[in-house]
């Protein structure tokens, strides 16, 4: 008994020193510079370098319409036609007396002809012939009168067809079939859906930084990349109405991408300066703040320290950071919801 007593009386080997501070790994990554662009988001609209807006030349009751919104039509393509009955008959009464005025101008030709061989003959007077000479040169100047008219009238009856002026594809038709409609009426119209430009107003504050040649990237809604380019004209005036420099970059992708009229986001690169980047999983958010954790050593153990940072644009999938890092540290990427300030862990990588 006596040895089991010695022996229940010995005490338990000592814990290593810092079991108690035994951490959370984790996952992660050094803190690094990398090319970042400095930008400002602005919004553009595509625009057509050739659109046209379709008004009649004459007025009267529409009686066709062939083109239907959104068709693709070729130059002189017929697109609509106005009642042309009225000057049908003007320019068939032309025609009349055009005809009219042919069949005494062939008489007088003829009687010119003959009076002048009468004259040379002198079987007949001087003032006879003379008064031949104008009866012919007024049957010409009046046939001449006539053609032209003629010409006049039809070229007329051309304006009751409204036809494409280009190939390309058809707007909004607001009109109908027997709306009576005036040189002042908006019938539709056609856009050339190609040498398409984005006009993109940029604020006054940054006109010493426009220039030729700047970096645009044309973004639909939901952060997708259209499309890069470069500005290619500024114009030198100011826009009274919204207080902005209008800028100019070619756009280049297909119909089914990007449309005239259509409202996208330019994204202007001003330059390109080396910025703290760390990946997205490793920023936190709270209360409006952003946070991440980087490991620190003290007294021989890792711990989580929680540092608040001023984040920039994305970069692939990684933020620029303004402020709170510097190069070397040691971002945590993994369980960053377990976490909390001064908390030990253990890093893996990095």
């Amino acid at each position: 008994m006596i040895g089991l007593a010695a022996s229940g009386c010995q005490k338990k080997p000592a814990a290593p020193d810092g079991a108690g501070m035994q951490g959370m790994p984790v996952q992660t990554v050094a803190v690094a510079l990398a090319p970042v662009a400095q930008s400002s988001d602005y919004v553009a609209t595509i625009k057509s370098r050739r659109s046209a807006t379709l008004q009649p030349q004459v007025s009267g009751s529409l009686v066709q319409i062939g083109a239907h919104s959104g068709d693709l039509v070729k130059a002189g393509q017929t697109l609509m036609e106005i009642d042309p009955r009225q000057q049908q008959a003007t320019v068939a009464a032309q025609r009349a007396t055009e005809q009219q005025k042919k069949a005494l101008y062939d008489y007088d030709t003829i009687e010119v002809g003959r009076q002048q061989k009468l004259f040379d003959a002198g079987v007949t007077s001087r003032d006879a012939y003379d008064q031949a000479q104008q009866a012919y040169k007024n049957s010409k100047a009046d046939y001449e009168s006539a053609v032209e008219s003629r010409k006049t009238q039809e070229q007329l009856l051309a304006y009751y067809t409204i036809r494409a002026p280009f190939s390309g594809i058809v707007g909004d038709i607001p009109v109908h079939v027997g709306d009576y409609v005036t040189t002042t009426t908006m019938l539709t119209t056609v856009d050339e859906n190609k040498d398409l430009e984005a006009y993109i107003y940029v604020s006054t504050e940054r006109s010493a930084e426009l220039h030729m040649g700047l970096d645009v990237n044309l973004i639909d809604n939901s952060g997708n990349l259209l499309e890069k380019t470069k500005i290619d004209f500024i114009s030198p005036q100011v826009d009274s109405t919204l207080q902005g420099i209008l800028a100019k970059a070619p756009v280049h992708s297909t119909p089914q991408m990007l449309r005239n009229a259509q409202i996208v986001n330019a994204r202007i690169i001003w330059s390109t300066r080396p910025m703290i980047v760390v990946p997205v999983l490793a920023v936190v958010r709270q209360g409006g703040q952003s946070f991440v954790f980087v490991v620190r050593q003290q007294s021989g153990h890792f711990m989580a320290e929680q540092v608040p940072v001023t984040l920039g644009d994305t970069v692939g999938n990684t933020y620029a950071i303004s402020s709170g890092l510097n190069a070397g540290d040691k971002v945590i990427v993994s369980g960053t919801q377990f976490l909390v300030n001064n908390m030990p862990v253990l890093p893996i990588g990095g």
